[in-house]
């Protein structure tokens, strides 16, 4: 008969001493208590305090933390905070051209398309929405942050046209959220001239006589800010909300200067007539119907006359 060997014997009994001792009395037992693995996202940091901040409560409070900080949220998350009973209809953002420059910088564009499709479930950086605020027909346009920073390119150019073309149709006045770092810049010229073709559009709502009005949400900077987000009839922002063209550090490197506590915030901008009024996230769509019934009375006015 073949005799153990000590040394193969040794690592087996550790690993039986290693076993629990329910696990060697009663096998089947230890299945019946699975560990649940808590989720990664159950809580969530504000970006002020450090404060851990349990997810549920975050959601229930509009993703607005107690600090008060107000935290960057995609399309589906604010047409659902902002339209009646968070009811709308979507509609389509047409298609363009993917990668027209065929542009690399150390990874394809295609390639970051690709994985900012994947994180946000959106296929760009806007997304659009028809329904009511305060019982009043409107369009909104929401601006992704989380797709490519928000990033102005031609998908977002066609969409914004869309939403305005939309609005003209249903009679009905545009709203739009922006949140954006600027020029997509893996589309080179093509991004900037999205500046030009979206002041247009704002024309051809002016031109229908309908109220165009701008919700500015964190951040709203570069090329957005040189465009669209500064053409509207009435300008709204979420408190905090970093608005402007280049961002302070830039500034503060290029003049040499200390710039003054809460430049470029929202609240500053208020004081310097840049932005109409702050409107914390709770209070935006009772806000927004309320402006929007306001402008549609004058246009009927101004048509009956």
């Amino acid at each position: 008969m073949a005799m153990a060997d000590p040394k193969n014997e040794k690592p087996a009994r550790a690993a039986r001493d290693r076993q629990g001792w329910l696990t060697r009395i009663a096998p089947g037992v230890r299945g019946a208590f699975v560990k649940r693995e808590t989720p990664e996202n159950l809580w969530v940091k504000c970006p002020d305090t450090g404060e851990m901040i349990y997810r549920p409560d975050l959601e229930a409070a509009w993703w607005v933390t107690p600090s008060g900080r107000h935290m960057r949220i995609g399309p589906e998350l604010r047409f659902r905070f902002t339209f009646d009973d968070g009811v709308f209809e979507a509609i389509a953002t047409p298609a363009v051209p993917e990668d027209p420059l065929r542009f690399s910088d150390g990874k394809p564009y295609k390639d970051r398309l690709v994985a900012a499709r994947k994180a946000t479930g959106e296929m760009d950086a806007m997304a659009i929405g028809a329904g009511k605020i305060g019982g009043a027909p409107v369009v909104v346009l929401v601006q992704d942050f989380a797709f490519m920073g928000g990033s102005l390119g031609m998908a977002a150019g066609e969409a914004f046209i869309a939403a305005a073309r939309a609005a003209i149709e249903r009679d009905a006045p545009l709203v739009v959220c922006t949140a954006a770092g600027g020029a997509r810049m893996q589309e080179g010229t093509l991004s900037l001239m999205q500046m030009a073709r979206t002041t247009l559009a704002i024309q051809e709502l002016k031109r229908a006589r309908l109220p165009y009005v701008v919700v500015l949400t964190d951040p709203t900077t570069g090329g957005v800010t040189a465009s669209y987000a500064m053409l509207g009839d009435i300008h709204l922002a979420e408190p905090g909300a970093l608005i402007g063209f280049a961002g302070p550090r830039v500034i503060e490197q290029t003049i040499r200067e200390t710039l003054p506590p809460g430049f470029q915030r929202a609240e500053y901008l208020v004081e310097k007539g840049m932005v109409d009024r702050v409107v914390p996230r709770h209070e935006l769509p009772a806000v927004l119907g309320s402006v929007l019934k306001t402008l549609m009375l004058g246009r009927a006015r101004s048509t009956a006359a």
